[in-house]
């Protein structure tokens, strides 16, 4: 370590150099145009694989070898640690040498450190304090992911707020439960948490130290130039800190693309990209468009989306030959799609393409566990960013607690899966909770069907099943948010369908343009073989028959005609036309007298969505039953025996 004698930061010395290259060679006119501008405000607008890194880094270097600024005057912040070591190797390796690359939380605690005059004790991990906290809380509430409660709390503080005006800032934001107990946890866990700080905490206390002027021009004497790496994902808080590195100064350059802005649950904002220029007139204002990884037919794809975008129109321009025509189709079912996408798979590794430059994206975890199964039985090696089926809290939760179980494999799952909380979630459930609940009643499932009755061979059974998970060999198995800043030679992007994606909790216009830019990143992955498919049929979901993805209509109107179609209305009524299955309309007709009876609403006994549900899978037991998204336990015991009678009378009909 080697210490600044200006600031007395601390900082890690660069490699030592035999050349210096040009920061010139091989850019495109509008890279070289990002690059040239050394002073000033400056803005990118970098398109999805159009060398936004390569641009950055080459201009930061232009700075130092053109005694614009010395190197050690320069800061850059990114996301990720893997970021920053990826920038600083780059900038280094062109010569210029002591440039501070860093988080924005390395650079913050660099600074709260030095400037406060402390070393805080930051907690590395939310989770810890949350789960204690949550056992406390309320069935069914107390089964609620901890990642959840720990994403709300992040949510909020990225706001800057605080648990007393929590409620009062929700303004439509839904929490993971219900407001005032989401309020409480956070007081609790501040309580918890005593004298040391989160990550969150270390941001906002930098900022308070440099509310002081003195503290403020050390740094603006330490930095003379910022430059900002993936600004589409800053929040208010980052954007705080931003602003006071850079005070009344311009030397500023931000880089991002607004089209693949998918981070709003962590409270990023792509305004502050969006409004660059307005809050510096004279920016100069460069858009990368040039892509440099996939192919004409692939790009085609995601500029039929780009317009539904919104934002300053970056339309990709292909630099690749030409490859095979993407795949747009429609299965029967989920089963028909798995086996496809797995045969598919093969098909290109046998190509010469390895297996871990094959993607299939997800939406949410709790779609991975199909592909598991299916990858494993055919004997290809995956790996599961961000957890495997057996590694996320469901399955761990129900195998920890089968070791106390006796009896039946069926009754000792379905037992264990109720006790954790199966069914009890609510139709705004969380991507975590979505995940968690599509676990559970993916565990009862395999319960039921397992042949045998010991459980030591149904937990063996499992991991043969949904193993092996090769980490870091085979083909990668990721959600859209976590495939950001991946790119693979092949991409899949299965269950392209209405309440996947878009999501169901997608309703607001600026979520369905999240849900959007989603797939616009997905699409963008790809690099030479791209396939995108939807089935016609689910046995599990919370849709058995469902619809085509609304933006399959922007990419290819014929292969989604009834993409985002709403069902038929009377034009008396405005009601749906309704069921013509003669379980669900027994089971509506039923319904309505049930509420009749009891002088309540009829989506107090049951919702739509979840007789359908019902009458798709046809339950003949109430651990069938309980299984349902929709079916809780006081339901079940209210009305499951008379649901059930309904299901098997309607269904000989």
């Amino acid at each position: 370590m080697v210490k600044d004698p200006r600031s007395g930061f601390l900082s890690h010395p660069p490699p030592r150099l035999n050349h210096v290259r040009d920061p010139f060679e091989g850019l495109n006119e509008q890279q070289c145009a990002a690059v040239e501008a050394v002073r000033g405000p400056v803005c990118i607008l970098a398109g999805a694989g159009t060398g936004k890194t390569t641009t950055i880094t080459r201009r930061i270097a232009n700075q130092v070898l053109s005694d614009t600024f010395a190197g050690n005057q320069i800061l850059a912040v990114t996301f990720t640690d893997k970021a920053a070591r990826e920038m600083a190797s780059r900038v280094y390796g062109l010569g210029a040498t002591g440039v501070r690359v860093k988080t924005f939380h390395a650079e913050a605690l660099a600074q709260y450190a030095k400037l406060g005059r402390t070393s805080p004790e930051i907690i590395p991990s939310k989770g810890a304090l949350l789960a204690s906290i949550a056992q406390r809380l309320p069935p069914p509430y107390k089964f609620k992911p901890v990642r959840d409660l720990a994403t709300e709390i992040e949510w909020a503080k990225n706001r800057r707020l605080r648990p007393d005006r929590y409620l009062d800032a929700l303004n439509g934001h839904v929490p993971p439960i219900p407001p005032d107990l989401m309020a409480g946890v956070w007081r609790q866990y501040e309580r918890k948490k005593g004298t040391m700080i989160d990550f969150e905490d270390l941001l906002e206390r930098t900022l308070e130290v440099l509310a002081d002027a003195r503290a403020a021009s050390i740094v603006h004497a330490r930095y003379a130039a910022v430059t900002v790496d993936e600004y589409q994902d800053v929040n208010l808080l980052q954007q705080g800190l931003l602003d006071v590195w850079v005070g009344r100064r311009d030397d500023v350059c931000v880089v991002g693309d607004d089209h693949q802005a998918i981070f709003s649950f962590t409270g990023a904002d792509p305004k502050y990209l969006l409004s660059f220029p307005d809050r510096y007139p004279d920016a100069t204002v460069v858009r990368l468009e040039n892509n440099y990884r996939s192919t004409p037919e692939i790009l085609a794809v995601a500029n039929r989306l780009a317009p539904g975008l919104g934002g300053p129109q970056k339309m990709l321009r292909t630099t690749t030959a030409e490859g095979p025509h993407p795949e747009l189709r429609q299965f029967a079912g989920g089963t028909e799609e798995v086996a496809h996408i797995v045969q598919e798979a093969r098909r290109i590794h046998l190509d010469g393409v390895p297996y871990e430059q094959i993607g299939v994206l997800i939406r949410i975890n709790g779609r991975s566990e199909d592909f598991e199964e299916a990858f494993s039985q055919a004997g290809i090696p995956f790996q599961v960013r961000d957890g495997a089926f057996l590694r996320r809290p469901a399955a761990r939760s129900v195998l920890a607690r089968l070791k106390r179980e006796t009896g039946s494999v069926a009754d000792a799952v379905e037992r264990v899966a109720l006790g954790v909380g199966l069914g009890q979630v609510s139709d705004d459930a969380t991507d975590e909770e979505a995940t968690r609940q599509a676990d559970l009643e993916r565990l009862v499932r395999l319960g039921r069907e397992f042949p045998g009755d010991s459980i030591d061979d149904f937990v063996a059974d499992l991991r043969a099943r949904f193993a092996p998970e090769e980490h870091g060999r085979g083909v990668v198995l990721l959600t859209y948010h976590a495939a950001k800043g991946l790119e693979f030679e092949a991409v899949f992007l299965p269950r392209l369908e209405e309440g996947e994606l878009p999501y169901h909790l997608s309703a607001a216009d600026d979520e369905i343009a999240e849900e959007r830019r989603l797939l616009y990143v997905g699409i963008t992955r790809a690099r030479r073989y791209l396939m995108l498919s939807w089935a016609a049929s689910r046995s599990t979901g919370r849709r058995a028959r469902p619809r085509p993805s609304r933006f399959l209509a922007e990419i290819a109107p014929g292969a989604g005609a009834a993409a985002g179609a709403p069902p038929r209305r009377s034009a008396q009524s405005g009601a749906s036309d309704g069921p013509s299955d003669p379980v669900a309309s027994a089971l509506r007709a039923w319904r309505t007298r049930v509420s009749r009876d009891i002088g309540k609403p009829a989506y107090t006994v049951f919702a739509n969505d979840t007789l359908d549900r019902i009458a798709a899978l046809r339950p003949e037991t109430l651990g069938e039953l309980i299984a349902i998204s929709g079916v809780g336990p006081a339901k079940l015991t209210k009305f499951g025996e008379e649901v059930l009678a309904i299901v098997k009378s309607a269904a000989a009909v």
